[in-house]
């Protein structure tokens, strides 16, 4: 009958001898680690703790460029935002004040038109052609013309700033302290006023065109 199993039997302690003490592991041999080892761990943790710090680097690099591109999404967006909203609104008050240019000029254009009109009728009146028989009837007919130039510039110095502005200028020479330059301008006036005064103005003109129609009209009775 076999003996009982023997873990030594197979153990070739010849060669344990030989084995390096640097490659065996120290609980093999029940000793403290060498110099050699300890030194060894130390350039270990060096090597180690200088690829962390690599590593560290690698990151902070990346961090700051992950910085870098959020400061510049923040800053196209803000950008964009300002611009959009400083467009829009610089496109409606464009919008605004080219309609009110267009507007102002289509009346510029029409107003234009009417004061070649009534400077060709004003200065078409020929006075010295009058004659003894037609005096009165052209005298009305001319009043009646330079009343209706008259009309067409005050009505076009209340929409016209332009020709409100001429006025003031022909009006700045006067002494400040003289009670013409103390009285309001024309345009500043209400067109009721306005109306008061036109009428106060050329009424008697109208009464003068009465009385010459009445005077032709008794001449023509008498023949």
């Amino acid at each position: 009958m076999a003996g009982e199993y023997d873990s030594t039997e197979f153990i070739d302690t010849d060669f344990l001898a030989q084995k390096s003490p640097s490659t065996a592991p120290a609980s093999v041999y029940g000793r403290a680690p060498s110099p050699d080892d300890v030194n060894r761990k130390v350039v270990e943790a060096q090597q180690k703790l200088v690829e962390l710090k690599r590593a560290q680097e690698e990151l902070e690099r990346e961090r700051a460029g992950l910085e870098e591109l959020r400061r510049r999404q923040n800053e196209f967006q803000t950008g964009r935002d300002e611009v959009i909203q400083n467009l829009t609104r610089g496109l409606g008050l464009l919008e605004e004040a080219e309609f009110v240019a267009r507007r102002d000029a289509e009346q510029m254009v029409k107003t234009v038109g009417d004061f070649r009109a009534a400077l060709t009728k004003v200065q078409a009146i020929q006075d010295t052609a009058w004659t003894k028989e037609n005096f009165q009837v052209e005298l009305t007919r001319a009043l009646t013309t330079i009343e209706n130039a008259r009309m067409e510039w005050n009505s076009a110095r209340l929409k016209i700033s332009a020709l409100a502005g001429e006025t003031k200028a022909a009006a700045a020479p006067l002494d400040k302290h003289s009670p013409a330059s103390a009285a309001p301008s024309l345009a500043e006036l209400p067109f009721g006023r306005l109306c008061k005064i036109g009428l106060a103005m050329t009424w008697p003109l109208l009464l003068a065109a009465l009385v010459a129609l009445g005077v032709f009209i008794a001449i023509l009775l008498r023949k």
